[in-house]
Order: structure tokens, then C-alpha cells, then sequence
């Protein structure tokens, strides 16, 4: 069978908040969306270290502090209007653009 393109409800630049895990209620910026294995790495949250071996010439050998990925199902969307995290819908607007929408306020949060 062929492996389908998920839709995926966030996008590069979204604040989200985290719903699970040892962030749980932390805000913060998208910084990768990996469609594929339907994961997210967010600025500042899920930090882990890894101990790097310099490579003698550009990289330096030390320990390295980095985002680690946070499934898409737990992290929502923040409203702007809400100030926290909310579920979305996509709706067609008259003129056929599509958006996104908040679905406790109705807020319309930008065009896909």
C-alpha cells in the first residue's frame, strides 16, 4: 500500500501549546514540522544533550543541547483571541480561500 500525505493542522511559525508529556502547558514557536513520522520540534522545549565527537576540522567536540521532536497530537494550536491552546477547523471562505478557525471563539487565525 501506498503511504498517504497526512494533513497536518500546524505549520512552521504556529505557537503552540504542549497538551502531554514533561512540557505539558509550555508555549512556544514551530521550528520543523516532520509530516512523515507526524512529529514537531518546538523552540526552547523537549531539550536533550547528545556527547559530540569533533570531527578535527569544523565541528567541535563537546556536549550538544538541541530540540527533541513532540508528537503533532500532543500540542494545539494557541488562539490569539483565547490566549491558549485550541482545537481548529479549516473553513472556505466566499471568495474559495481557505482558513484556519478557532473553534471555541470562531476567531479566523490566518489562510492556509
Amino acid at each position: 500500500m501506498a503511504k498517504t500525505k497526512a494533513r497536518v493542522a500546524i505549520k512552521k511559525d504556529d505557537i503552540v501549546q504542549v497538551t502531554a508529556g514533561r512540557e505539558k502547558g509550555k508555549k512556544g514557536k514551530i521550528l520543523t514540522v516532520l509530516v512523515d513520522e507526524g512529529r514537531v520540534k518546538v523552540e526552547k522545549l523537549n531539550m536533550y544533550k547528545r556527547h559530540m565527537k569533533g570531527d578535527g576540522k569544523t565541528r567541535q567536540a563537546g556536549i550538544i543541547e538541541a530540540e527533541g521532536k513532540i508528537a503533532i497530537s500532543n500540542v494545539l494550536l494557541v488562539c490569539d483571541k483565547c490566549g491558549k491552546g485550541v482545537r481548529i477547523k479549516r473553513k472556505k471562505l466566499e471568495d474559495g480561500k481557505r482558513v484556519r478557525v478557532c473553534v471555541k471563539c470562531g476567531e479566523v487565525m490566518d489562510t492556509i
